[in-house]
C-alpha cells in the first residue's frame, strides 16, 4: 500500500519519531517522498534518540563547554531537531496551504498541571523555534485546557495531546473554538492556525486486558465481545463526537472566518498484543479529516500490508456503543480508566521520561568532559 491510499480517504500519515540520525542520514526524506505528512516527539522519543549513538556528542560537548546545564541542553537539541525536521516539512506545508506538513514539540511534561508556566513556555518556544509549521503539544489536562485557548489566542498552533475520554476530548473542542473566538474578537486572524486532538488508543486496550484478566468468571462468548476491541469502540465515540462538533452553527460561524477544523488524531497505534493485527489501530481508524502518527515499525507494516477502506462509518460508529455496552455489562469502568488512571498515568509516564533524559544528558556531558 501507497501513504497516498490513507490520504485519499482523509487520514495524513504522520511518524511518531524523531532523532538526529534520521535528519542527516536521508531517512525523513525518504518518508516524506513516500507520503508522510508530519511527524510528532515527545520525551521518550528523544530519550531514546540522545541515548544512543553519537549523533548529538559534538553538540552535547559543545553546550557544555559553554556552561549550559543540562536542562539547557536538553532544550537547545530538541529545538534544533524540530527545526531541522519543519524545515524538510516546509515544502509540504507551502504546497498544501498550511493543512499538512506538521512537526510537534512537548512543552515541557513537569508543568502538565502548571498553567501558567505552560503558556508562558509554550509562548516562548513558539518564539525560538521560529516555523510556521510547528505544534506545539499541549497536555490534555484540565489545567491544560486554559493553555490550549492562551496559545491560540496566541496565534499558535497546537497539538492537545493525552487524549483518552471522550468527555474531555469534547471540553478540548470546546476550548479550541473559544480560542479562535478570542482571538477573532481581539482583530485577529485565525485562517493559519491549525490544531489536532491526539486520542490514544491501544493504551486503552491495555488497561482493559490488565482488568479483564481479573474477571476469571466472564464467560469466554462475552470477553470475546470486549478484548481487543474497546480502544477502537472508543476512538470511534470520539470521531462521532467530532462530526457532530463540526456541523454546529458555532463551527460554521469560525469556518465562515477561515478556521481550520482541529482534526482527530489517533496516537499511540502500535499494537501491544501479538494476538492482534499489527496495523489494527490504523485499518479501524480510517475516515475523512483524520491523522494518524504511527511507530516506525507500525509505518512499515501499513506499507506493507495495511488497509486503506473507510471504517469510521455510521454503521462501524453505532457498533462502537455495542461494544462499550457490552464492556460496561461485564463490569467494567470505561470512566475510571479513561478519565483517571490512563490520563494520570501518560503525564507521569512523560514526566520520567523528561527526568530520564535529563540524567542521560547529564552523563553524557560528564563523559564527554572527561574524555575532552
Amino acid at each position: 500500500m501507497h501513504l497516498d491510499d490513507l490520504h485519499k480517504q482523509g487520514v495524513s500519515v504522520w511518524l511518531d519519531s524523531l532523532s538526529r540520525d534520521m535528519l542527516t542520514s536521508g531517512e525523513l526524506q525518504e518518508w516524506i517522498d513516500k507520503g508522510l505528512r508530519g511527524q510528532t516527539s515527545n520525551p521518550s522519543i528523544f530519550q531514546v534518540a540522545m541515548g544512543k549513538g553519537n549523533a548529538y556528542d559534538e553538540d552535547i560537548a559543545r553546550l557544555a563547554r559553554e556552561g549550559k546545564s543540562p536542562e539547557e541542553v536538553c532544550w537547545e537539541l530538541m529545538v534544533s531537531d524540530v527545526q531541522a525536521a519543519c524545515d524538510k516539512f516546509k515544502p509540504l506545508y507551502d504546497s498544501t496551504q498550511g493543512k499538512d506538513g506538521f512537526v510537534s514539540l512537548e512543552l515541557d511534561p513537569t508543568k502538565a498541571r502548571d498553567t501558567a508556566g505552560s503558556t508562558a513556555q509554550g509562548k516562548e518556544l513558539w518564539k525560538r523555534v521560529d516555523r510556521p509549521n510547528l505544534m506545539l503539544k499541549v497536555p490534555g489536562t484540565k489545567e491544560g485546557l486554559p493553555v490550549l485557548k492562551a496559545l491560540l489566542e496566541h496565534g499558535c498552533n497546537v497539538n492537545v495531546t493525552l487524549l483518552f475520554d471522550v468527555e474531555r476530548y469534547k471540553q478540548v473542542m470546546d476550548t479550541h473554538m473559544e480560542g479562535l473566538e478570542a482571538r477573532l474578537a481581539a482583530g485577529g486572524k485565525i485562517d493559519h492556525i491549525a490544531t489536532v486532538a491526539s486520542f490514544f488508543v491501544s493504551r486503552v486496550d491495555t488497561e482493559a486486558e490488565k482488568r479483564l484478566e481479573k474477571m476469571t468468571d466472564l464467560p469466554d462468548e462475552k470477553r470475546s465481545l470486549i478484548a481487543g476491541k474497546v480502544a477502537i469502540a472508543n476512538a470511534r465515540k470520539a470521531y462521532r463526537a467530532f462530526l457532530h462538533v463540526t456541523s454546529t452553527d458555532r463551527w460554521h460561524k469560525l469556518a465562515a472566518e477561515g478556521a481550520q477544523i482541529m482534526r482527530p488524531l489517533w496516537a499511540s497505534t502500535g499494537v501491544k498484543n501479538k494476538a492482534y493485527s499489527d496495523t489494527m489501530y490504523v485499518d479501524e481508524l480510517v475516515g475523512p479529516h483524520c491523522v494518524n502518527t504511527m511507530p516506525d515499525a507500525t509505518l512499515k507494516a501499513v506499507l506493507d500490508h495495511g488497509q486503506s477502506s473507510q471504517t469510521l462509518m455510521p454503521l462501524q460508529l453505532d457498533n462502537a456503543d455495542e461494544v462499550l455496552k457490552a464492556a460496561a455489562d461485564a463490569g467494567l469502568d470505561m470512566d475510571d480508566i479513561t478519565q483517571k488512571v490512563l490520563e494520570d498515568e501518560g503525564v507521569d509516564k512523560f514526566e520520567e521520561a523528561y527526568h530520564g533524559l535529563l540524567k542521560t544528558l547529564t552523563e553524557q556531558m560528564q563523559s564527554l568532559k572527561a574524555r575532552s
